[in-house]
């Protein structure tokens, strides 16, 4: 005999034609089918507070941070063409991945995002925690220099912030820029990431947006963990990368100046 799955709707759910359908069907539905058709919703608790969490049988669909779960609900309809359910505990990789901003091992379902957003999102999850890229860099990194303003509107769409994190995208005068969760979630998600913030933002109101070393030869964002190496003696700041290369310096191999691709 096949296995099969049964699931007696809860009346919130009996919105949901789709949901109603399944608990109605005679013979109950196939095993899992219930998990292929709908996505699961948990409460995790996050660096920037209880956020509320859509998992899918891919993995992480959705992440924001609304005010409870209807709420949440209703956001995750405007985006997604599948009901939602309540799914008990949340998984230990996505606790883990909230508390220390590394997702490494951790699914992510981001199928419906077109191409320019998956390339956007590929690329911001390449910078390390601890450092910031300007929009540009993104850019530049995914092959389209003068989309730096839908660079900007993609992140604003990321679909799982957090645990792709559009936090460490700032703008090139220094200032952190917009966040989905708003500016001062913005700020403190970095400085618990201890991003030197107040130095990059020193720097810039003197025009300054790379620094490099004279001993090594390399040039750098000032949040890469080789540039807050380099000793005042040897330290040298510019305002543009050409510049720099002008000087005889050559672009970091770790932040990559530029956003030039491994």
């Amino acid at each position: 005999m096949s296995t099969v799955e049964s699931y007696d709707p809860e009346p919130s759910d009996r919105r949901d034609p789709l949901i109603a359908g399944l608990g109605a069907l005679a013979t109950g539905a196939p095993a899992g089918l219930l998990d292929r058709v709908a996505a699961r919703w948990v409460r995790v608790d996050a660096a920037i507070g209880d956020v509320y969490v859509a998992m899918t049988d891919q993995g992480v669909a959705y992440l924001r941070a609304e005010q409870d779960e209807d709420e949440f609900a209703a956001s995750f309809r405007s985006r997604f063409a599948r009901p939602l359910l309540p799914g008990g505990s949340p998984p230990p990789a996505l606790v883990r991945a909230l508390r220390t901003g590394r997702a490494e091992g951790l699914h992510l379902d981001l199928r419906g995002l077109r191409p320019f957003e998956a390339a956007v999102l590929r690329a911001a999850a390449t910078i390390p925690r601890g450092e910031i890229r300007p929009y540009a860099w993104i850019a530049e990194r995914i092959g389209r220099p003068k989309a730096v303003r839908a660079v900007g509107t993609a992140l604003g769409r990321n679909p799982v912030p957090l645990l792709i994190p559009c936090h460490r995208v700032t703008r090139s005068d220094g200032l952190i820029g917009q966040y989905v969760f708003g500016m001062p979630a913005k700020e403190r998600l970095l400085r618990m990431e201890h991003v030197n913030l107040d130095e990059v933002g020193t720097l810039a109101a003197k025009n300054v947006y790379f620094v490099g070393s004279d001993t090594t030869g390399v040039v750098c964002y000032p949040s890469c963990r080789d540039a807050r190496r380099i000793t005042p003696a040897h330290w040298h700041g510019f305002r543009t990368l050409g510049q720099a290369e002008r000087a005889g310096y050559r672009p970091c191999r770790h932040c990559r100046p530029g956003g030039a691709a491994p």
